[in-house]
């Protein structure tokens, strides 16, 4: 028996068993404006927004539509538009497009309403690093700001956005949750003997004649985890003994979209109005926008207004501004 195996067994038994991933309850310190975390991976804390922060509808306010005036197709513009069709098909020919006689022109119009919400909500959770000796911005550099008063760099209207920024403040070193600032835990592959037994003869006893080559015989191998230590290195602090816990702030804007147009030609799908961007003939950007009215098109009014109702609803309790327009 060689030397290394001889020491197959020392094992230190101060080095405690790998512990949870996540912080135990009251392993982080409380946080006013905070509550309520559970830390690690755990679903985010979501804060609606303080009340100063939510706009409040007028009663009965509308969007008044000015007159729309309907473009006239000629025949020339029809032509043009055909052609440009038919160019995008390599198997059409053009002549019969060039040739074409119009006996009678009647223009279709249809109205689309689209009304865009831009939100934004404001989460956060525990995260933690590994503590190397950088700088920790704790409680004593400041007060902690509440989630809705935390700084952060505004996106771009109506675009999806999720930005995560660290709570100035929250920041502190413990010892790390998993070793119990050890560094180091006990192998659970080997169940900290530092060995295992051989797979190839599961301990079994041979004659002389018969020795297992897997294990020459012994019965068992040494821990390829721990390498006969009987312990390894803790994964969560990577053997540093210290992490850094800090809260994070994730903030999400979304924009929420709406969309309607009358179905009056069946045998046109809606489905191709959504490739056509139209010209936009009326619209209103504002923190909130209201129901229009006046238009000709009395179910682009009524759509106006359940779209307006229904992410008012929805909504109300994040942050919005909303653009409504009418093609």
């Amino acid at each position: 028996m060689d030397e290394k195996e001889q020491n197959v067994g020392a094992f230190d038994l101060n080095i405690p068993e790998e512990g949870p991933t996540v912080p135990p309850a009251g392993w982080l310190d409380r946080v006013t404006g905070y509550e309520g975390h559970k830390g690690g991976d755990c679903t985010d804390q979501i804060y609606p927004p303080p009340p100063d922060f939510i706009p409040e509808p007028e009663n009965d306010k509308k969007a008044s539509i000015p007159n729309v005036m309907v473009p006239q197709v000629s025949e020339d513009v029809a032509r043009e538009a055909l052609l440009k069709f038919v160019g995008k098909k390599w198997t059409y020919s053009s002549k019969p497009a060039q040739n074409l006689v119009f006996k009678d022109l009647k223009p279709f119009t249809v109205y689309r309403y689209r009304l865009e919400t831009f939100t934004e909500s404001r989460s956060s959770a525990w995260e933690h690093e590994i503590y190397t000796g950088q700088y920790v911005d704790g409680p004593q550099y400041g007060s902690i700001p509440p989630p809705w008063q935390v700084e952060v760099q505004y996106p771009s209207k109506f675009t999806d956005t999720i930005q995560k920024v660290r709570v100035p403040h929250t920041s502190s070193v413990k010892a790390c949750h998993q070793c119990q600032g050890k560094g180091r835990v006990r192998c659970t592959h080997c169940h900290s003997r530092g060995w295992t037994s051989c797979m190839s003869c599961h301990g079994a006893v041979h004659g002389r004649n018969r020795r297992c080559v897997g294990c020459h015989g012994r019965g068992r191998k040494i821990c390829t985890w721990c390498h006969g230590s009987g312990h390894k290195t803790c994964r969560k602090c990577n053997g540093r003994k210290k992490l850094l816990h800090f809260i994070q702030l994730t903030v999400t804007w979304k924009n929420q979209v709406y969309e309607f147009i009358p179905d009056r030609l069946p045998e046109f799908p809606l489905k191709k109005f959504e490739r056509v961007s139209g010209e936009a003939f009326f619209i209103d950007e504002s923190l909130l926008v209201y129901p229009i009215v006046g238009f000709p098109d009395k179910e682009i009014c009524n759509a106006s207004e359940e779209a307006i109702h229904e992410h008012l609803n929805k909504y109300s309790l994040l942050v919005a501004s909303c653009n409504s327009d009418s093609r």
